[in-house]
């Protein structure tokens, strides 16, 4: 708590830190600054609530650390892993071609991107919004067990408004792409062999409402600070063995959340 005292204090004796003999200050300048504060002249924005800012003269020189401002908003990262937003070109030609030249013909013939894609989605819906309830356990069987402890954690750590943020709603994901497809073998077995796909999903929360009413988002919303808050970012990574012979579903082994206004304000 800052109090006019300490200030008054410093204008006294800051001089004999700054190599003076004698105070620069005349004491009229200093019982001038005295009735200022006493007449509170000097305000302090208060933080308040209902995340206004509110200017006030009542304890004018006197600011208060119990009044703090509103919890950040910003996600913390579910998993510590890089963050994806775009697509890349090379990457987007090697996917086609392990797709339609691999995957397909020798893994699994009725493999198709875009079916896999609509398909993602919707675990996006499923997944984010069991999250966002805080039900971590019902992840069973819909990511891997090797990530599931990393996610409870995470999400343990998280308030109740950032959980909130998680929850996406598939018709508000209004682009999506396939960042990079990757085929594995065990180096153990080689008969053991897996495809993995990362993929990225970019979400305007209440987009579906909006277009409900016949509205569509502007082109040039990620620069508006109106949408900005509203934007999202989801990466989430998925494999399936394709194993002679193993009856295998696509899980999650990878996921994350995070909002690119947080990204560009750091």
């Amino acid at each position: 708590m800052i109090k006019c005292s300490i200030l008054r204090y410093t204008l006294k004796n800051s001089y004999k830190h700054r190599g003076f003999t004698s105070n620069p200050y005349t004491t009229s300048e200093i019982n001038k600054f005295s009735s200022m504060c006493s007449a509170q002249y000097f305000r302090i924005p208060k933080i308040t609530s209902n995340f206004g800012v509110k200017y006030t003269s009542k304890n004018a020189c006197r600011y208060k650390s119990s009044e703090s401002g509103p919890p950040s908003s910003k996600l913390p990262p579910l998993m510590d892993f890089p963050k994806i937003t775009w697509p890349s070109l090379v990457k987007s030609v090697k996917n086609f071609i392990l797709a339609t030249f691999i995957i397909r013909p020798y893994f699994d013939r009725e493999f198709n991107l875009p079916d896999f894609v609509i398909g993602s989605k919707k675990a996006v819906e499923v997944v984010s919004k069991k999250i966002a309830e805080g039900d971590t356990v019902s992840l069973t069987g819909l990511v891997t067990s090797d990530i599931l402890p990393s996610v409870q954690r995470s999400t343990s750590l998280m308030s109740l408004s950032q959980r909130e943020q998680i929850a996406v709603n598939v018709d508000d994901i209004y682009f999506s792409f396939p960042y990079q497809i990757g085929v594995m073998f065990n180096e153990e077995n080689d008969q053991k062999r897996f495809v993995e796909i990362t993929m990225v999903f970019h979400a305007l929360r209440g987009l579906s409402l909006m277009r409900a009413r016949g509205e569509e988002p502007p082109l040039n919303m990620g620069m508006l600070p109106e949408y900005q808050s509203r934007i999202s970012v989801c990466n989430y990574r998925f494999i399936k063995e394709f194993t002679k012979g193993v009856e295998s579903d696509w899980t999650i082994n990878l996921l994350n959340h995070f909002k690119p206004v947080d990204e560009v304000q750091e």
